[in-house]
Order: C-alpha cells, then sequence, then structure tokens
C-alpha cells in the first residue's frame, strides 16, 4: 500500500508531494546505478513500540519502494537482547500491518546474520583493520578523548593478526566474562569525528537472545551489524534519521573495507547477475511535534513507572497507543505526507496531526448519539415507545440509517438545561423549548430536585406535530441529543488532554520531563448512556458523538457487562 494522501504541493493530483529523497531515487534510476532497483528496509530495534516518529519513516521507506515498484523489507535490528524482547517484535509487525503496509518477503532480523557478521570480522582482522582490546568500557571512553582533543591509541592496538584473531575466537566460545574485552575496528584515533575513533564492533554480553537463544555470547553493535545487513539484503537506499549522519564516515568505511565479492556471495543477490553496488545511506530529519516526548527512554520511563498503564495507554504518542485513543492510519498517513521530508529539523505543530485526523473522522465515521452528564427527563405525553430512523452520515447516503428507540423517559446532557434563561443560551430552559436530534420538539414543564437540592429530574410534553418538520408559529433553534434512559447502554468514557503541559518537554533546558505531565490528561465519566446501535457488538469502533466529539471504543476494557470509549479528539480545537 502506498500513502496517497496530498500534500498543498500535490493538492487536485494523485501524485505524492516531492523531497528530496524522491530526488534523489529519481536520479539514481535515471542513471541506472542499481540496475533499476529500488529496495528500502524499515529497521527498528525490537526495545519498545513504535511511536508517531516511527510512522514517518515506515511511511517513507514504505512509500518509496512501492513509488518505483521496488522491494521494502521489514528487518529487527535485534543486536541488544538485553534491552529487546518478542513483545516488541510482535507489536511492532501489528502496528506496521496496521498503518497500511506489508514488508516484501518473510521478517528479517539482523541475528540471522549472526555467523556472516563474524566472519567479516575475521576478514577485518586478517587486513589488520580490527583488534581485540582489553579496555574497559570506562578505561575506553577515557582513551576516546573529546570534541576537540584528540584520543589515544589503546595499548592493545598492535596485537598481532594472529593474537586478534585467537581472541576473537575465543570471546565467541565464551572464555571471557562480560566488558572483559570487545572487538574495536582500527580507524584513527585523532579523527574530528569520534565515531571512527577505533569504534567497538563486538562486545560480549551472556545473555539469552529472543531469536538465536544461547547460541551466542558476542554481539555485534548496531553500526557494525547495520550497515552489512543492508549490504546482505541487497539494499539500495538506506534512509535513516539525521543523528545518523555522523555515523556515515563508518557505515562506507565498514562496507568498503569488506571485500566486496565477498559481501555479494552473502547477499540475496549473490545468485543474481545483477551488479552489484554497496548501498547508501541518506539522512532526513526526524519527526518532532510539540507537547509529545518520542525519546525512546522517556517513553520506557513513563512505562516503567507507572506513570501511564502501559505502551499502549490512549495518551501515549505509541502506535498502539494511538490506535487505541481512534487515531486512524489513513490519518497518520496524510499527515506524515503534508509534513514531509526535509534534510533540516523542525518542530511540527501538534494542530496540524490533529487537523488531519478530524479530517478523516469527519469523512468517515458514522454519528452516535452519547449523553456524558445524564440528567434524567420525561416525556409526559408521549404515546409509546417509537423507533426512529436516523442517518449514520449527513453527507452520505451509502452509510445507511440506524434505528433509534425513543421512550418516555430518555437523558440529555446536564449542560444542555438551565433554570433560567441566559444570553446565547440556545438550549433547554425551564418554561422552554428545543428539538431533540431527530425527533420532536419539546418543552420543559417542570423541573424536580433531589434531596441535596441538585436538579434531578425534568418533566417535559412533546409537540407530537413536530416530528420532521419545524412547529407552527414559532421558531425553535437549539437542537441538543438524548439517549433513551430505559435502552441506552451504559459506558464509562475517558476524556483526554495533552500528556504534558509545556510546549517542549524535551528541550535541552528540561531538568526532569516528569515534572511536566498534565494531571488532567484524564479524566473517566461513569454512568454515560450511549444509543443502543453505537454498542452494538457487529458496529463501527469509532463514531462521532453527535455534539461531543470522536470516540472510539476501546476493545481492550471493554466487556459485555460494561462498555468503554475513549475520546479520539474533539469536534474543534480546544487549545
Amino acid at each position: 500500500m502506498t500513502n496517497s494522501s496530498k500534500s498543498k504541493e500535490s493538492e487536485g493530483s494523485d501524485a505524492p508531494s516531492s523531497n528530496f529523497i524522491r530526488h534523489i531515487v529519481a536520479e539514481d534510476l535515471a542513471n541506472d546505478r542499481h540496475a533499476g532497483r529500488v529496495h528500502t528496509r524499515f529497521p527498528p530495534e525490537p526495545n519498545g513500540y513504535l511511536h508517531i516518529g516511527h510512522a514517518k519513516s515506515i511511511c517513507l521507506n514504505f512509500g518509496i519502494a512501492a513509488e518505483n515498484n521496488g522491494q521494502c523489507n521489514l528487518r529487527f535490528d535485534d543486536t541488544n537482547p538485553e534491552k529487546e524482547s518478542q513483545e516488541f517484535v510482535d507489536a511492532i509487525k501489528d502496528n506496521i500491518n496496521w498503518l497500511g503496509f506489508n514488508w516484501s518477503g518473510d521478517v528479517r532480523y539482523s541475528s540471522s546474520y549472526f555467523e556472516q557478521l563474524y566472519q567479516f570480522g575475521v576478514q577485518l582482522i586478517e587486513k589488520g583493520l580490527a583488534y581485540v582490546c582489553d579496555l574497559s568500557a570506562d578505561e575506553a571512553r577515557e582513551f576516546r578523548g573529546t570534541l576537540t582533543d584528540a584520543g589515544r591509541n589503546s595499548p592493545y592496538r598492535e596485537r598481532s593478526i594472529a593474537e586478534n584473531l585467537n581472541l576473537f575466537a575465543r570471546m565467541r566460545e565464551g572464555e571471557f566474562a562480560d566488558g572483559a574485552c570487545s572487538l574495536r575496528a582500527k580507524i584513527d584515533m585523532a579523527s574530528p569525528n569520534i565515531n571512527m575513533r577505533d569504534p567497538v564492533l563486538y562486545r560480549i554480553r551472556h545473555i539469552r537472545h529472543h531469536q538465536t537463544g544461547d547460541a551466542w555470547c558476542i554481539y555485534p553493535t548496531y553500526d557494525y551489524t547495520h550497515c552489512i545487513s543492508d549490504a546482505i539484503e541487497g539494499i539500495t537506499h538506506s534512509l535513516c534519521t539525521l543523528e545518523f549522519e555522523d555515523h556515515r564516515p563508518l557505515y562506507d568505511w565498514i562496507l568498503n573495507s569488506l571485500d566486496l565479492n565477498s559481501i555479494k556471495q552473502a547477499s540475496d543477490l549473490a545468485e543474481s547477475d545483477l551488479p552489484y553496488v554497496l548501498p547508501k545511506q541518506t539522512e532526513f530529519a526526524k519527526l518532532k511535534i510539540n507537547y509529545t516526548v518520542v525519546g525512546k527512554r522517556k517513553l520506557k520511563q513513563l512505562v516503567d513507572e507507572g506513570l501511564v498503564q502501559g505502551w499502549d495507554d490512549p495518551r501515549m504518542p505509541t502506535l498502539a497507543g494511538m490506535r487505541r485513543r481512534g487515531y486512524t492510519a489513513a490519518s497518520l498517513r496524510n499527515f506524515c505526507e503534508s509534513v514531509g521530508v526535509a534534510r533540516s529539523e523542525s518542530q511540527v505543530d501538534i494542530s496540524m496531526l490533529e487537523h488531519a485526523l478530524r479530517e478523516d473522522l469527519d469523512s468517515n465515521a458514522p454519528r452516535a448519539m452519547c449523553v456524558l452528564r445524564p440528567l434524567k427527563a420525561t416525556l409526559t405525553n408521549l404515546p409509546g415507545p417509537i423507533e426512529l430512523s436516523l442517518q449514520n452520515h449527513p453527507k452520505k447516503e451509502e452509510m445507511g440509517h440506524r434505528t433509534v428507540p425513543l421512550t418516555s423517559e430518555i437523558v440529555i446532557d446536564r449542560d444542555d438545561f438551565r433554570e433560567e434563561s441566559e444570553p446565547g443560551f440556545k438550549r433547554l430552559v425551564n418554561g422552554g423549548e428545543v428539538r431533540l436530534r431527530g425527533a420532536y420538539v419539546i418543552r420543559c414543564d417542570e423541573v424536580e430536585r433531589d434531596a441535596q437540592g441538585e436538579i434531578a429530574h425534568l418533566k417535559c410534553s412533546v409537540d407530537l406535530a413536530t416530528l420532521g418538520k419545524n412547529p407552527e408559529g414559532r421558531k425553535v433553534k437549539g437542537v441538543i441529543h438524548w439517549v433513551s434512559a430505559t435502552q441506552g447502554v451504559p459506558a464509562s468514557v475517558r476524556l483526554y488532554d495533552r500528556l504534558f503541559t509545556v510546549e517542549n518537554p524535551e528541550s535541552k533546558e528540561v531538568v526532569d520531563f516528569r515534572t511536566l505531565l498534565n494531571p488532567d490528561s484524564l479524566t473517566v465519566l461513569e454512568g454515560c448512556l450511549v444509543e443502543p446501535a453505537a454498542a452494538s457488538p457487529s458496529s463501527a469502533l469509532s463514531f462521532q458523538f453527535e455534539r461531543e466529539g470522536y470516540f472510539t471504543r476501546d476493545t481492550l476494557d471493554s466487556t459485555d457487562d460494561k462498555l468503554v470509549f475513549n475520546q479520539t479528539i474533539g469536534l474543534r480545537a480546544s487549545h
């Protein structure tokens, strides 16, 4: 599935908006750089759930491939089993599919290449380009230097090739404890790019891996693994976010230091007559949205400390959380296309995301009625229960109609009643009239209070001549929503506000982002009533609750005895 939404640049056309990566790919195709192939990949680390920032990368990688009749792999860069799990693997696959994309072939894992990666490490040692270093992590940092001071060579840097091969093999056999030694590239400790100062390629970790079990006790680093995995899979365009720009020289150094023929023989193109060209890394700006954190460490902290109710909490910017809240895949794809792809980083206003969501829901969400703060009203002269046929969408006849029961006992929202008229108030007042949505005009005749003096019950009369027509001789301006008190279905409704109170909770000036959490980000309303059609198991999950906003049924927390609806977004911006 391609991202077929339109940005302002392409309005009126089915073509997606242009960007510098699309230009690069078009130029490579024109120059036959990869024999007409376009092969991208989406390479998440399975150490957390995907978030809105990942959606941009997913849309870009899968979209570029689809637009050029190419392929896009899903590859888990699973080189750090200490922080990874099968739960994250399964969630990532599920959310990519939900977003509307299918990867080429089987799911890939960097761990599937562990043997080839090890042999390439041996090759670097044999070329005198890698060595086993006994410095501890702290010592290695001290030797590395700073941005202004060059690093110093490790005292183990000049070990012989034979000694390094022996030590590397013993590392694999599990002879050494965690952290006792590592395999490092031999590049340049005086390089102005710290990533090139003899970076670590392998480290010892005696820990079980979620894919390979206990087969390995040494694990390759991300920088070493990523470029070789790209090369093995025949990736043509390795699209990364900007933080990897300083890592590109290392990406190129590793691939160019290895024998090109040996890379091809290990690759998916081994049996192909196609010319083998190493992948090229290109960086683009991350997606950053205000009032949001997307740093995986921060998101994990929110989950681990119980500040939210899991990775799929509807307040979280994870795809699982947004999906549970009621965001649609189409709205996220459209949003990513409208944001575009640039080289320089900037912060996107969250209102752009909300606009994309409202636009999609307004067009596609069926309508229903739900009373969030019920006030009981008796229709004293209604002859008996009747069934009304209401259109599911005011602009889409093809979405059909639903049956809504009107009974003598209904509930309206407390905010829709005043005992005395107020300027600008066009709803129900004592002695005044209002129309029930899709039904009759009613008049409030009597107000009853409870023992505490609170308004508890309204007695109203119905103008039985006003079903589908205006009353004669007078004009009734207000229209309110309602639900049958006897046939409405009880529901719990969760109202959401932004998770953070400040625009940039990830600012460098913020000492502790947790202090910026919004204490009112979640409000739970009990005792709400929703019309029966919206409660049916066979109905849609997401609705526009008329006059209230867009809501979606929480399939995880809803039971046969109790419905739970999450507020997706209001009808209009409230900030």
